[in-house]
């Protein structure tokens, strides 16, 4: 069993109890809340006449429903409109801190946490959404819970949960030029596959994460759910401090440097114990496309697409339904397969690093013909800060749309939504059938340059082709 790590120690400052099952009552330090999973946790707590019982450690923001093209309320979607006065009633009611439209602080859940400073290094962190794993870029442990387990934490500050085993993914080397975050947590749920981590929390270490910034890491730890793993996390670091220094939740003044102290001890002791180790090595990493409905299926842009025979044979009925939904071909090229839709967003990479990168491709080109491609920044205050910078302008030039911030197409829970068989080039997380709105529209999960690459050929296409002309290194 593991011991002296960052989830050990984290899991240990948060028992409450061990309760008579043998499972642990675990206090969650912070929780988030959203539009779409509170509804029946409030109306379960108004059935037992219960109230919030630390709203001061919630925090509501709306994201999944949100139309991304105007904002005006009430939203054409009826039930959207509902879902969001719903909320907004029940944090009115509970006394519960919402960052709704307007505000200057709305976006999706797991990028206003992280740039308002309230999450943080030795919290737990709870939230009725499955990539809540993202907060563990700080050092946290956090991860997705259901709609019960939601109205348990409104009621309770609590949850029994088991506690996980802890396996170590060490990734040394440095990254090639072309090859981003999203690739290389692509190439590891590839190479572990998607139920490794199952009863796991997953630790990134090693010089290639070190090397990351805190927005990267954000994105690294966003997808361990897709291998997965409950929670994935990264020990806290100078990175992690400097991110996190003058934020509007961060520790102030005196607070800071007792905050920073007590941070540094949280970090896996140098001789910790894992249930399990394994080792990558970041230079051997491509520009990695997912080509199936789950995003273990992918493969190096380079590469071509995998003979069922060749696989293990727990993986063959798995691609066999893949190919046949994909309607792709085996044996043949990733690169060069013709796409429809282009989306740059999501909780995994809707952040301005990720908006840069691809405004990088974007600038001095044009979408191809025929493409639908736009771009959905993941708060108000990333496209505050891109519109700045004047990335908007150099996304619109090229003939991406640039919309309001939401969820937008990874879920399509709102108007943003595939047609028909179309297939998508997306940032976002996942693959899965249908996930993109429409019930036989195909997605390939990418890194956000490689889908600004896509939009511009219209087709799938190696990024690292354009970053050496030089209208892609017109934008610093």
């Amino acid at each position: 069993m593991s011991s002296g790590t960052l989830y050990d120690k984290v899991w240990d400052l948060h028992t409450v109890a061990t309760l008579p099952g043998g499972s642990t009552q675990l206090f969650i330090g912070l929780h988030l809340i959203h539009e779409v999973t509170s509804p029946q946790a409030f109306s379960a707590l108004k059935d037992k006449n219960l109230s919030v019982r630390c709203p001061n450690q919630t925090i509501a923001t709306v994201d999944h429903i949100v139309p991304t093209i105007s904002q005006k309320r009430p939203f054409a979607d009826p039930l959207a409109e509902e879902m969001l006065s719903t909320l907004e009633q029940n944090c009115s009611e509970h006394g519960i801190t919402l960052f709704g439209l307007n505000s200057g602080k709305q976006g999706i859940v797991h990028v206003i946490a992280p740039e308002l400073g309230l999450s943080q290094p030795g919290m737990t962190v709870a939230c009725g959404d499955s990539h809540t794993s993202t907060h563990g870029a700080f050092g946290a442990i956090a991860f997705g819970i259901g709609t019960s387990q939601v109205r348990d934490v409104l009621a309770s500050q609590s949850l029994a949960m088991n506690k996980l085993k802890v396996r170590r993914i060490q990734i040394d080397g440095q990254l090639n030029k072309g090859v981003y975050a999203k690739d290389l947590i692509l190439h590891v749920i590839r190479s572990l596959g998607v139920k490794a981590g199952v009863g796991y929390a997953y630790e990134f270490a090693g010089t290639a994460i070190e090397a990351l910034s805190m927005e990267e890491r954000m994105t690294i730890c966003n997808m361990a759910i897709e291998g997965g793993a409950r929670c994935g996390y990264i020990n806290p670091d100078q990175i992690t401090y400097e991110y996190l220094k003058g934020r509007l939740y961060s520790p102030q003044g005196k607070s800071w440097g007792k905050a920073v102290k007590w941070w540094n001890n949280l970090a896996s002791d140098a001789n910790a114990t894992f249930d399990d180790e394994v080792n990558f090595d970041a230079s051997n990493i491509a520009p990695t496309v997912t080509w199936g409905i789950t995003p273990g299926q992918g493969i190096g842009i380079d590469e071509n697409l995998p003979i069922p025979k060749s696989l293990d044979p727990n993986e063959r009925i798995i691609a066999e339904e893949a190919y046949e939904y994909m309607n792709l071909e085996p044996g043949k090229a990733i690169e060069g397969l013709n796409i429809d839709v282009c989306f740059i967003g999501s909780c995994t990479n809707g952040r301005l690093s990720d908006l840069k990168a691809a405004a990088k491709i974007a600038n001095g080109r044009h979408v191809a013909k025929g493409i639908k491609a736009f771009v959905v920044p993941g708060s108000e205050q990333v496209a505050k800060e891109a519109e700045k910078e004047g990335l908007d302008k150099v996304f619109q030039k090229a003939g991406f749309e640039w919309r309001e911030p939401g969820c937008s197409m990874c879920l399509a829970m709102n108007p943003d939504k595939l047609v028909g068989n179309q297939i998508s080039a997306s940032s976002s997380n996942r693959n899965f059938k249908g996930r993109q709105g429409s019930a036989s529209g195909r997605t390939l999960l990418m890194s956000p340059a490689m889908v600004a690459a896509a939009a511009i050929n219209g087709k799938v296409t190696d990024v690292r082709k354009f970053l050496n002309e030089k209208s892609s290194n017109q934008l610093s």
